[in-house]
């Protein structure tokens, strides 16, 4: 064979190997695509669609919060707002900085708004938005929308934004919602994580975490700080959802994909037992005082008023109040940020005296007949103890001793019946309890004796902290809402049911006070004649102020209606003998500087013939409650007699989520 057939016989071979190989490549190459094409191409469609479209997490719709009435006390408004995303921002080779300042000359962005997106711009995740505004006018929203597309990164929305109807009238009952901050955030996800048993150093951990991370640093997301807006937060909050946007290759949001199947859950609304009219009229009578006022329906428990003034609005706090204007509220001397109702707990003074008079009888250690002698002051245990009235009472039994509030009476009175029958009277009458109302804080108050003294001031209880005792001072204190309670329940009797704030929307734990049993026969009745005779017969210390329709125009069966009460006055001071004149009397309350002077109380319930709403009303450093207290009680109890709430059943919402009021958008 010749080598010119040897050689075309080996081209021929690695040419037909050549091509066999080429034929296996091409065949297997389309098997793949035939594979991918026709068999796998839903599989690589959802794949793709994924790389597009991104899930973020979506806050829910809150919940409202309604008066009895059906009026809204914490509603949702719509709002406009701007966003940037840092990392976006970054992917259209802009700068943050920049960024911020172009927008500033249009929005209402001050320099330390400025300061602080820039600050989170560098400490928190590139991929959350930034709030850069929020809660703007039409105008504002419109122009964005118009320089939206020139800065990459830059987002105008449409949402929702928490708005409080009746401003202050409910920032301490109701509360706030705030922007979540690192530890509320922290705290969601540990409640999170334990709520689906799981630990943040786990992958699933981790990634839960993020997502929950991601939620509560929304523009939009808010948590409750206080009151109920914080006790039902997850109530109010309901599920989260998630929204569809559509992404381009470096992430950028390009539009807004429809999103209802994963849209989440509402927020539960939430009713409460309260009458927003009537407490806006309560706030409108203190007018420049601060003080707090509380109503109770004698009949079935529920709270018709709890206020306290002065207090700030709580609109302010939900898009962040600024630091000047937070500080400023600190150091108000009226202190507008505390609960004065709920929280506050004072000396309750001669209002105290109603239990003392109630142990006093319960005990047998006096009877109504008993007589004490006042001269203005009294002698126990090696020291005087003054009376009010420095010229004295003369000759008083026990409705006398109330009607003018004798002190005297009252020192023999709780000498002789022991600090431990006073302590479980007053325990059932409703003091010395923290009630769960469905808000946050609360104080149980004090209501001492010689165990309490031993665990709390680690002494003694001694004879003279009796006396003290015996008109409501020393360790004894109480907060304005529990004398309402204990206003009630003596209005009532043993049948009044327990307080409750919440009609409908979310679960409060039941009430664990002492119950109020049944008294001696006629104890009760003589106590109700003593309140009776303050306000109603002469030489009773609020006379003045019994007649709650003076003028007959209430409605039947309130028409001529009058009130039974209690005047107390509560000293923030112990007074030196060195501050006493000859005949005995210390420096007048009008004299002394504003903190120093006395609280000014007043217990009261009407109609006094057939009681159904009891009150409490404290103003700080009134001085008098008679003079002061007693004619607020009057004119709150003539209101709510007038409105009648307890007539009528509370308020019970629709499923249907209302359709979002906006002011500033053009009809």
């Amino acid at each position: 064979m010749s080598r010119d057939w040897k050689n075309r016989s080996s081209f021929l071979s690695r040419r037909n190997i050549f091509l066999g190989g080429g034929a296996v490549a091409w065949g297997a190459l389309t098997v793949k695509l035939a594979e991918l094409q026709l068999f796998r191409s839903e599989e690589f469609e959802t794949k793709a669609t994924e790389n597009r479209i991104r899930l973020d997490p979506a806050p829910p719709h809150r919940g409202t919060v309604y008066d009895r009435a059906g009026r809204i006390l914490a509603g949702n408004k719509r709002n406009f707002y701007v966003t940037l995303n840092p990392e976006e921002i970054s992917n259209a080779s802009l700068n943050v900085a920049d960024v911020v300042k172009q927008l500033s000359r249009v929005l209402p962005v001050s320099e330390a708004r400025q300061r602080s997106i820039l600050q989170d711009a560098q400490s928190q995740e590139r991929f959350l938005d930034i709030m850069v505004a929020d809660d703007l006018t039409w105008e504002d929203f419109s122009r964005i929308n118009v320089m939206a597309p020139e800065l990459g990164g830059v987002t105008a929305e449409v949402g929702e934004l928490r708005s409080y109807p009746y401003y202050a009238a409910f920032y301490h009952t109701v509360g706030y919602v705030q922007k979540a901050n690192d530890k509320d955030v922290l705290r969601k996800i540990e409640e999170d994580l334990k709520a689906i048993g799981q630990t943040p150093d786990t992958a699933d951990g981790q990634k839960r975490a993020r997502i929950i991370r991601r939620l509560y640093k929304h523009p939009q997301m808010r948590v409750g700080k206080q009151g109920v807006e914080a006790f039902a937060e997850t109530a109010l909050t309901g599920e989260p959802g998630k929204t569809r946007v559509l992404v381009d290759a470096a992430g950028r949001v390009i539009d807004r994909l429809a999103s209802e199947d994963v849209s989440g859950r509402p927020g539960s609304d939430i009713v409460l037992t309260i009458d927003a009219e009537l407490q806006n009229y309560a706030i409108q009578r203190f007018g420049v005082e601060a003080g707090s006022a509380t109503v109770i329906d004698v009949k079935t428990g529920e709270v018709l008023v709890m206020m306290s003034t002065p207090a700030p609005d709580p609109n302010a706090f939900v898009s962040g109040i600024s630091q000047t204007a937070y500080t400023a509220l600190l150091e108000d001397e009226r202190n507008p940020l505390y609960h004065k109702a709920y929280d506050g707990t004072y000396p309750p003074g001669s209002t105290f005296k109603i239990v003392v008079a109630a142990a006093a009888l319960e005990s047998g250690k006096m009877s109504p007949e008993d007589r004490i002698h006042c001269s203005g002051r009294a002698w126990f245990y090696n020291r005087y103890y003054h009376c009010w009235k420095p010229e004295g009472h003369g000759w008083v039994n026990l409705h006398t001793g109330m009607q003018k509030s004798c002190d005297c009476y009252f020192y023999a009175a709780a000498q002789r019946t022991g600090i431990e029958k006073i302590a479980e009277v007053a325990k059932r009458f409703g003091l010395g309890h923290r009630y769960d109302l469905g808000l946050t804080g609360g104080k149980a108050g004090s209501v001492p004796n010689d165990a309490w003294k031993r665990a709390v001031m680690k002494e003694k209880w001694y004879d003279g902290d009796t006396i003290s005792a015996g008109i409501g001072q020393g360790y004894v204190t109480a907060s304005p809402f529990q004398l309402a309670v204990m206003c009630a329940r003596i209005a009532g009797g043993p049948d009044t049911p327990a307080p409750r704030l919440v009609a409908h929307g979310v679960a409060v734990p039941g009430s664990m006070a002492s119950d109020m049993g049944e008294f001696q026969p006629r104890s009760l009745d003589l106590v109700r004649a003593g309140m009776f005779a303050v306000t109603s017969e002469p030489g009773g210390t609020a006379i003045r102020y019994g007649e709650v329709d003076a003028e007959g125009l209430l409605p039947p069966p309130y028409t001529n209606a009058r009130m039974s009460g209690k005047s107390g006055s509560a000293q923030v001071r112990v007074i030196a003998m060195s501050e006493r004149n000859a005949k005995g009397e210390a420096i007048k309350n009008d004299k002394l500087p504003w903190r120093l002077r006395d609280h000014a109380l007043f217990v009261a319930y009407a109609p006094a013939d057939n009681p159904r709403y009891a009150c409490a009303v404290v103003v700080e450093h009134g001085g008098s409650g008679s003079s002061v207290a007693a004619p607020f009680a009057r004119d709150i109890l003539a209101a709510t007699l007038k409105a009648d709430p307890g007539a009528r059943p509370a308020f019970t919402p629709k499923a249907e989520v209302a359709t979002l009021p906006n002011e500033t958008e053009p009809t």
